[in-house]
């Protein structure tokens, strides 16, 4: 089988089902796993050129709608009726599903069973950990700078928040993505900021590019100095590797609970 994945979380997953003999091509955002890194491109997730998909020859693509903007990707393929599957996940209890759904287009079912139950199974545990830590610190996300957009309710940073022990200051929201203003985020005040700019690397970013805004002086994560630079490749892509960063977060909110 020729499998062509055009989204970060997607290669991820064919990666954990051990489909490395399979995966013939990638979009330019997969940066893990390091052992793929050879293989041929096909464009920005958002932008993917589906002349580099055909040249293939997929048997099936792997597609995403876990970005707004995905959307044209998904009528190319269908235009071009190349076959594929498509990925939506928007909350962490989604990621399993999305694991089996992989495991039955790929012919490779009962690994794909097994490693959709020990994503539940860690994340249970984790859970259950957290459940009794007396603190439940209240966390800004950021995915953007300018404008902000940050997730709300509907989106897998806000389980990720409720699983380390903590909460996500705009969960009241009931969507996935939410477009806020710098007043916005000190009217609810967090305890820490966590900077997860999609597709920008951290070496990129500077903690006085949000320590020194000046709306946010009295902010309780600035006054702390609880400011988190994270990998956004462990936070901001739906596939098992959320769950490495899920247990990095707990260690930064909970350093002294064991």
């Amino acid at each position: 089988m020729r499998i062509v994945s055009i989204c970060p979380s997607n290669t991820e997953i064919l990666y954990y089902l051990g489909l490395g003999q399979q995966v013939v091509g990638l979009d330019n955002h997969s940066d893990w796993p390091a052992e793929w890194q050879h293989l041929p491109r096909v464009g920005p997730d958002l932008t993917i050129d589906m002349d580099r998909v055909a040249a293939l020859q997929p048997d099936l693509v792997v597609a995403s709608l876990s970005v707004p903007g995905m959307e044209a990707n998904i009528d190319a393929l269908r235009a071009r009726s190349i076959p594929h599957i498509v990925l939506n996940p928007s909350r962490i209890g989604e990621i399993p599903d999305d694991i089996r759904l992989v495991g039955e287009a790929t012919g490779t079912q009962q690994k794909a069973a097994e490693l959709a139950a020990q994503f539940d199974e860690r994340m249970e545990t984790i859970r259950q950990k957290t459940s009794s830590y007396e603190q439940k610190p209240a966390l800004y996300w950021e995915w953007w700078p300018n404008p902000i957009y940050t997730p709300g309710g509907e989106n897998w940073l806000t389980d990720v928040s409720e699983c380390a022990g903590a909460t996500n200051i705009f969960a009241d929201y009931p969507v996935a993505n939410v477009k806020a203003t710098r007043e916005m985020v000190m009217e609810r005040n967090p305890d820490h900021i966590c900077v997860v700019w999609c597709g920008i690397d951290l070496k990129r970013i500077k903690p006085s590019m949000i320590t020194e805004r000046p709306e946010w002086q009295d902010m309780k994560a600035i006054r702390l100095g609880q400011v988190h630079l994270l990998e956004e490749g462990l936070f901001c892509r739906p596939s098992p590797r959320i769950l490495d960063g899920l247990e990095q977060l707990v260690s930064l909110l909970h350093p002294n609970e064991h």
